[in-house]
């Protein structure tokens, strides 16, 4: 008791000569001391906007659980951790340095040099010269560049679902992951050409979404359509088995995106990453208003997927012109985003089958978010990132403000060069894959579901095995896994 109290009042008079002794800590502070706060500050939020990016990993595999089949639903959380395992791998000891190692002229123009494994890389603003600008550790900034990487290679293999061996994913992946990424990621926001050219791509609306589209694309093209998604040449719906899952996953990938696009500010210091969360929150909110009454104008109803869509739409249109534009050229981005995703799905179906609808949603609508970029970029945007179409020394801005097509010009041909690369690219991996182990199951295994025909146990085993095989050994009629001799030890 006498302990106790003694504790007690020397509590407050410790505290007393500690607040007396700040102002001396202060003064003895070694030099240096003020930056390497913001050094820390700004390596914090770049890792918590990483966070926020890997979330959408969790938002992704949602959304597709939810549109696929119930007989398929585990096969895509296998797909999702995997690629998020894989990417990890790959995208530190490749991707990272052939994405954001040196740029300037020559090679570098082309391709990065340095920094393989993360390694041997020496001054990081020397090695990794792109991003610069932010004084976030290397390591920071490479755990918010690799949850990038995953989240495209989660889009990408997002149309492939259903009909696609496990394998596939995992080739594909690893040359996604080593080349195909992070060469696209250099030349748009790497230091590469494109950006010398002055390609306006914030956090990704044609690296990451238009690419991705495209690489899904591929594999739709080289795979072939669901077996009886097709009757006549009439597209039949195979519907989903979750629309709250697909909503969930929709709301999720919403809230990581503030960490996509705000946090490539690389920075929490002066706060420019809260304007860039508005306008993209602007973006998705009008993407699903559009959606709402676009689908409302063909169907006369409130369709959950497309709502969910149009939020998906909206963030993809503005992930380009998030850093670029001010909150109200986020309105009319968003509608033609949430009015095109519509349409565009709609166009699609008939066609090619996509049953996440990534195709349009991230490649077409990607396509978009990069020419708006081109219409309504702020030239005191495009200064204060270094990068756009000058007039001089001056950034001219988008059309909007510029009244010139340069800018608009420059993003075009940026997307068709990306374009191109990943069709020609893709096609050649899947391509190979086809002809090789082949990139498609069974017949059979198709029917009976991606869950047991490739990993061995259903999403949902209550739903696909029977009672009695589920049920008690000791019930009668029940079918068991145990052996006879485990059966007499239970009884």
């Amino acid at each position: 008791m006498i302990r106790l109290r003694r504790g007690t009042l020397m509590s407050p008079i410790i505290s007393i000569l500690a607040l007396l002794a700040l102002p001396s800590i202060a003064g003895a502070a070694e030099p240096g001391t003020l930056a390497e706060t913001n050094e820390a500050l700004n390596s914090v939020w770049v890792v918590i906007c990483g966070c926020l990016v890997f979330f959408m990993l969790g938002g992704l595999a949602a959304l597709e659980m939810g549109l696929v089949r119930g007989k398929n639903a585990g096969s895509i959380v296998a797909k999702i951790v995997f690629n998020a395992a894989l990417s990890a791998v790959v995208f530190w000891a490749v991707g990272f340095a052939i994405a954001f190692g040196g740029g300037g002229d020559g090679i570098g123009a082309l391709i990065g040099t340095s920094g393989f494994f993360l390694s041997g890389f020496g001054d990081p603003l020397t090695a990794f010269p792109a991003m610069g600008a932010s004084d976030a550790t290397i390591f920071a900034k490479f755990f918010f560049q690799y949850a990038f990487a995953a989240v495209a290679l989660g889009i990408a293999m997002g149309p492939l679902v259903e009909r696609v061996k496990f394998t596939t994913y995992i080739i594909y992946g690893i040359i996604f992951s080593a080349l195909i990424y992070p060469i696209v990621a250099h030349w748009v926001y790497g230091g590469g050409f494109l950006q010398q050219w002055g390609l306006e791509d914030f956090a990704g609306s044609c690296a990451i979404h238009l690419m991705a589209g495209l690489a899904g694309l591929s594999a739709v093209i080289m795979l072939g359509p669901r077996r009886g998604k097709y009757r006549d040449g009439v597209s039949r719906p195979l519907p989903g088995h979750s629309l709250p899952l697909f909503g969930l996953g929709v709301l999720m990938l919403w809230f990581g995106w503030f960490g996509f696009n705000a946090g490539s500010t690389f920075g929490a210091i002066g706060g420019r990453f809260a304007e860039v969360a508005v306008v993209t929150n602007m973006s998705v909110a009008c993407g699903v208003i559009a959606a709402v009454a676009t689908n409302w104008i063909y169907e006369r109803n409130f369709d959950i997927a497309m709502i969910g869509n149009g939020a998906i739409a909206g963030a993809v249109s503005i992930t380009a012109p998030s850093g670029y534009v001010e909150v109200w050229a986020a309105i009319p981005i968003g509608l033609v985003g949430g009015v095109l995703v519509v349409k565009g799905l709609r166009w699609i179906d008939a066609k090619l089958d996509d049953p996440i609808g990534a195709v349009i949603a991230h490649g077409a609508v990607g396509l978009w978010g990069t020419i708006a970029v081109g219409i309504f970029a702020l030239p005191k945007f495009a200064e204060g990132n270094g990068v756009g179409v000058k007039s001089g020394d001056e950034f001219i801005g988008g059309l909007v403000y510029s009244g010139s097509f340069k800018q608009v010009g420059v993003q075009l041909l940026g997307a068709a060069i990306v374009a191109a690369f990943t069709m020609v690219s893709s096609l050649a991996v899947f391509a190979a894959i086809k002809a090789t182990i082949g990139m498609r199951v069974s017949a059979t295994d198709e029917d009976d579901g991606l869950d047991i025909s490739e990993h061995g146990m259903y999403g949902y085993p209550e739903v696909f095995i029977p009672p009695t095989e589920l049920a008690d050994p000791g019930m009668p009629g029940a079918t068991s896994y145990l052996s006879a001799s485990a059966l007499a030890a239970r009884h």
